[in-house]
């Protein structure tokens, strides 16, 4: 907060515990050395000035954009950002490609909080149709690429493309910050509500398989055919003319810090956190079935023996229910 005179003295460390006083800072536990930050911080939660680990918010937006921008051969007469974690991108995306950044749709700021955060989907959709302004001036006849974030359950999306085409625009490219959300968060939860089915990713898995849960792997493979098809179906059913999504690599460079120091499990389902387990029991069959579960039907882990409670690492399927399950400081190696 520099325009209130703070400066960044340092960044807490995983785990780490300060006490903080009006004649310093106390440490009253040690950072972990081994972490993974979200990377959602970057591509949607972060104030623009913010910064995580000393890798700002909109340098990484600008950068990925900036790269996507570079390798993009879409033939577009401007870029623009849906405000307001999709601008820092648009920005990034115009000069990589050497093409004008317009701003096409304005956000009316007073009153309106960010259209994620409430928990009915009216009322999200709400929000976000006020805030949103499209400029038809801006928009009349022209070749649009537009930068968002991210596609979680793509209501948004579905009535901003209808708006765009309805006020005069010939084409609606959309180019998204980071790779198809296939895995919902067991962390943030921000698919909280109804589970992984609120993704539209596994709605359309569910339209191709028949089970929400078939061939993630390969869905969460860029460039494999599961992963082409599946990107194709989001983009006819919202009728833009192209889309495309940031590869993880992209991401990943862009936010400048190694894979394993990030959490990127909501795309790749991935994640090193070691978990203990308060309480569980067998879903089927009996004491003699290996002690496997599946959490949200994307984390799978097996048990290790010697702790007060069993810990887990990843591993495969299986068939244990968890009823509660308690996070730790410590990360996997």
């Amino acid at each position: 907060m520099p325009n209130l005179d703070f400066e960044i003295d340092k960044y807490v460390g995983p785990g780490e515990i300060l006490r903080m006083r009006a004649d310093g800072l106390e440490q009253l536990r040690k950072p972990n050395e081994k972490m993974q930050i979200c990377s959602f911080l970057w591509v949607y939660y972060g104030f623009p000035v913010s910064c995580y680990e000393g890798k700002n918010v909109e340098e990484v937006r600008f950068m990925s954009g900036y790269k996507m921008g570079q390798t993009d051969e879409s033939e577009v007469d401007c870029a623009c950002g849906i405000p307001d974690s999709g601008v820092g991108m648009a920005l990034g995306y115009a000069e990589g490609k050497g093409i004008p950044y317009h701003r096409a749709i304005a956000k009316y700021t007073p009153t309106w909080p960010r259209s994620f955060t409430p928990s009915n989907q009216n009322m999200r959709s709400l929000v976000a149709k006020m805030k949103l302004i499209p400029n038809r001036a801006m928009l009349q006849g022209k070749r649009l690429l537009f930068c968002d974030d991210s596609i979680v359950r793509g209501t948004q999306l579905r009535d901003n493309v209808n708006i765009l085409y309805d006020y005069g625009a010939k084409e609606v490219h959309m180019r998204i910050a980071c790779p198809p959300l296939i895995y919902g968060c067991p962390f943030i939860g921000f698919t909280s509500s109804k589970g992984d089915m609120e993704l539209i990713t596994r709605r359309i898995i569910k339209e191709i398989e028949g089970d929400e849960n078939a061939k993630l792997d390969k869905y969460a493979t860029t460039d494999s055919p599961e992963y082409k098809e599946l990107v194709e179906r989001i983009r006819a059913r919202f009728g833009l003319t192209s889309l495309k999504f940031n590869t993880l690599e992209t991401l990943i460079e862009a936010i400048g810090l190694p894979k394993c120091k990030v959490c990127t499990h909501c795309f790749d389902g991935s994640s090193c956190f070691l978990m203990n387990i308060a309480e569980y029991k067998y879903r089927k069959g009996g004491s003699n079935e290996p002690p496997f579960f599946i959490y949200r039907n994307s984390l799978k882990f097996s048990l290790v023996k010697g702790n007060k409670y069993p810990v887990c690492f990843l591993e495969s399927f299986g068939h244990v229910e968890i009823k509660q399950i308690l996070l730790v400081g410590e990360i996997a190696s």
